[in-house]
Formats: C-alpha cells, sequence, structure tokens
C-alpha cells in the first residue's frame, strides 16, 4: 500500500489537529518556582534548643556595633538595621552566650550567699536563732524569692544577679524573716520595716517589674546603661573599625 499523508488525504473531511504546546512549570507573580523561597528559608541556621528568652532590636543609626544585654529580665541583641536574617540568627546565639558568661562571672557564689545572710542576721535580726541551711540561686520569674521553712533552704531568682547590693540583701532579709514568720502578716512587716534601705530597694524592683511588662527599660540617651544592665559589643558582620 503506497504511503500518504492524512492531513493532505482528508483535508476536506477532518478538522485540523490542534498542535500541542509545551507545558510550562508553574510560576508565581515574580516568576520564582513555587517552592523556591521555601528552599531558600530552609537553608537559613537554625537557632539552638534552650535558648534563654531574648529580643532583637533593630537600630538605623548603628552602622557598625552590635551589644547585648538583659533588660527587664530579657536579653537584648541590638544590631544595625542592614543585617540580613541570617547573618542576624548566626549572631543570636554568639551575643547570649557573652551575656551569659557575663552574668556567670559577676555570680555571687552560694558560700557568698550565705555569708551575706548571716551578716544581715546579726545587723538586723539579732533575736533570730533561726538560721538558713543554704542559699541558692534559681530560675524564677514570678518571684524574687522563696524560703522553705521546714529545711531552712533559700532560693533567690537568678534575675537578681546584677542587681544592686541593697537590693540583692533585701530579697535575702525578706526571706530571712520566713525562717521565723510564714506569713505576711503584721508581725513580718514589722520586721522587714528594719531593713534601712526597704524603699529605696522596692522602689528599684517595681520599676524592674513596670520595665519587664513594658519589654523597654528607659536608658539613656547614648542607649545607655540603667543601673541594672551591662553590655558586650563588637563590630558588625562585614564592617571596618
Amino acid at each position: 500500500m503506497d504511503n500518504f499523508n492524512q492531513d493532505d488525504l482528508f483535508a476536506d473531511i477532518l478538522p485540523p489537529m490542534p498542535t500541542r504546546m509545551p507545558e510550562k512549570r508553574r510560576t508565581n507573580k515574580r516568576g520564582a518556582h513555587p517552592f523556591q523561597r521555601s528552599g531558600l528559608i530552609s537553608r537559613l541556621p537554625a537557632l539552638p534548643e534552650g535558648l534563654p528568652e531574648y529580643r532583637v532590636v533593630r537600630k538605623e543609626r548603628r552602622k557598625r556595633s552590635i551589644s547585648a544585654f538583659r533588660q527587664g529580665g530579657v536579653i537584648e541583641i541590638h544590631i544595625p538595621a542592614r543585617l540580613s536574617k541570617r547573618q542576624e540568627l548566626e549572631l543570636i546565639p554568639e551575643m547570649i552566650e557573652m551575656v551569659l558568661k557575663r552574668e556567670a562571672k559577676a555570680r555571687k557564689g552560694d558560700d557568698q550567699l550565705l555569708k551575706i545572710a548571716l551578716e544581715i542576721l546579726e545587723r538586723y535580726l539579732p533575736d533570730f536563732y533561726e538560721r538558713p541551711t543554704s542559699i541558692t540561686w534559681r530560675s524564677m520569674n514570678e518571684r524574687w524569692g522563696s524560703c522553705t521553712t521546714v529545711d531552712g533552704t533559700i532560693r533567690i531568682s537568678d534575675r537578681l544577679i546584677n542587681a544592686p547590693d541593697y537590693v540583692l540583701n533585701y530579697i535575702i532579709f525578706h526571706e530571712l524573716i520566713h525562717l521565723r514568720v510564714h506569713a505576711h502578716d503584721e508581725s513580718f512587716y514589722e520586721y522587714l520595716e528594719r531593713y534601712t534601705d526597704q524603699v529605696k530597694a522596692e522602689a528599684f524592683l517595681e520599676g524592674y517589674e513596670i520595665g519587664i511588662q513594658s519589654g523597654n527599660l528607659a536608658r539613656n540617651k547614648n542607649e545607655g546603661s540603667a543601673e541594672f544592665e551591662n553590655q558586650d559589643s563588637f563590630p558588625a558582620a562585614g564592617s571596618q573599625n
């Protein structure tokens, strides 16, 4: 049988065959593949688990320096606004570690806390025969301190590590009273009034609590330092001194 072209033979009978167009890949409005952006996001560095509470503050006026300090119980990391998300994620663990190392260096040991307590007892509570068996730092966000009367153990919130001595001493004094007086009754407050810096210490703690609630304690014009803060800083990545 002779070869023939169907289109030529039956051109007057059959409708023209539709031409199959090559299939286009679906794209988003910007022309990128729909899964391309998620792939980029997945390649960003992951933060370690168990980091303490922190916040990143981008500053338009900052050109090179990066600083980190604890403010209102939260570690604040101040970075130039121009840094990329990748740079931010890379800096967070490093800056948190710097703050924690500085706090560990400043932290009074348990023996020092116990020594302070004995000095407070001698000065303000000479009529107390009760003695604490131990005083330790504890991660506490709801209380400044706690006391277990049965075994004489006292715990102090680690938010007070960098607090002025008169504030730390006031909280220790408060808990020492609980070795004898369990409730916050009239006799408790009579003992509490013996502390000479009570008003000053309570004012500090009240301001600190307001700072926690607002997430922003007052600082000076140079992004300075409230009485309760310390800073670590170094030039931002890619900058020149």
